[in-house]
């Protein structure tokens, strides 16, 4: 028969566990903006503290850098979303024009193999169609857009209201999680340390890194006379981001449709360009601002931010690798644990000897 206190015991984990997954059920809707506001608290931290120490009022501390924060990252969404749907609408068009007037005939007509089979693409697919249809309906969605959803309006504002309180009562929160954690103290300041890494290296190194990328890639487009330079370059960033991908995605395409356009000299200079300027500043910049902070080999972040965003959204981007970076901290304390319970067994059993074999040093250690 079952001894109570041992049932008693399973009924307060099955409830504790039930309690949790509902728990997650209620925050599941508030992800993202948790997720965001969680970043932009580790971003800034380090100037709000700064900030903290010279107002010696935390309210208004966290009131100042939440509204800094709000017009920094606002402002710049707002022109990327305004740009990224002109830029598509012209690129597209530019697009369908250029299929329209391209004469595959005439281009192809010493090869006639080749002429067939763009032949019968054009017939059998209507790139020229499916471009302007694609037109037409981007026109149609700009608007909504540059607005925006309710939802993503109550999400913005709500990653900054999180955003106040994770600056404000850092140390409560802190201390919290230290007193709710099942993990020894110093295993749970390493987990956190292991997050701050993991944001930051994704953040400030590949965010950036990308940036870079994008803004060098959208500036030889704009310099060679390529249409919608600020629409590719903000693709190009955007590849970027994504372990196993990057700007060449876009910029190679580029450079064999000059060439098949008879521009030799831009092709060569956007392939000199992408694949030695672009490419290179991945490898001088990303060792600087990430070093081994990350600790991922490629295919594992690749794993973590691609499948993170397929099962998260555009939060997964960092919850993704978040949460495989801890899991390998977990694997890693329970290594060490694992391998340590070995030794605490001679030393119980030397704990039991008679006081006068050396029994008193280990004592004092």
């Amino acid at each position: 028969m079952p001894d109570i206190k041992q049932m008693r015991l399973l009924g307060i984990v099955a409830a504790t566990a039930i309690g949790l997954y509902v728990c997650y059920l209620l925050a599941l809707p508030f992800l993202p903006a948790l997720t965001w506001a969680l970043v932009l608290a580790i971003i800034l931290y380090p100037a709000h503290r700064r900030v903290e120490q010279r107002l010696r009022n935390k309210n208004l501390a966290a009131l100042i850098s939440v509204s800094v924060a709000a017009v920094a990252v606002g402002l710049p969404l707002i022109f990327i979303a305004q740009q990224l749907v002109s830029e598509a609408v012209n690129g597209a068009t530019y697009m369908e024009g250029v299929i329209r007037g391209w004469n595959t005939d005439a281009f192809l007509s010493d090869y006639p193999r080749l002429s067939a089979v763009a032949q019968w693409v054009e017939n059998q697919l209507d790139p020229a169609g499916t471009v302007a249809a694609f037109v037409q309906w981007l026109t149609g969605r700009s608007t909504s857009l540059l607005r925006g959803s309710i939802n993503q309006a109550v999400m913005f504002a709500l990653t900054f209201y999180l955003l106040f309180y994770f600056l404000r009562d850092r140390e409560p929160i802190l201390q919290g999680i230290e007193g709710l954690s099942p993990l020894r103290a110093a295993e749970t300041a390493y987990m956190l340390h292991r997050l701050a890494e993991t944001v930051h290296a994704i953040l400030i190194g590949t965010v950036l890194v990308a940036a870079v990328q994008g803004t060098l890639g959208g500036l030889m487009f704009w310099w060679l006379g390529l249409p919608t330079p600020v629409f590719w370059g903000l693709v190009m960033g955007l590849l970027a981001i994504v372990p196993a991908l990057g700007a060449f995605v876009i910029w190679v395409p580029a450079a064999i449709y000059l060439a098949l356009e008879g521009a030799w000299t831009s092709a060569a200079i956007l392939t000199i360009w992408g694949g030695v300027i672009v490419a290179g500043i991945d490898n001088l910049l990303y060792p600087m601002l990430v070093g081994s902070r990350l600790r991922l080999h490629t295919v594992v972040a690749f794993i973590g931010a691609v499948g993170g965003i397929v099962l998260f959204g555009a939060s997964g981007l960092v919850l993704g690798p978040a949460v495989i970076a801890l899991t390998i901290s977990l694997i890693d304390i329970l290594k060490k644990r694992l391998n340590d319970k070995p030794e605490a067994e001679p030393s119980s059993k030397r704990d039991t000897k008679p006081s006068h074999q050396s029994g008193a040093a280990p004592s004092r250690e």
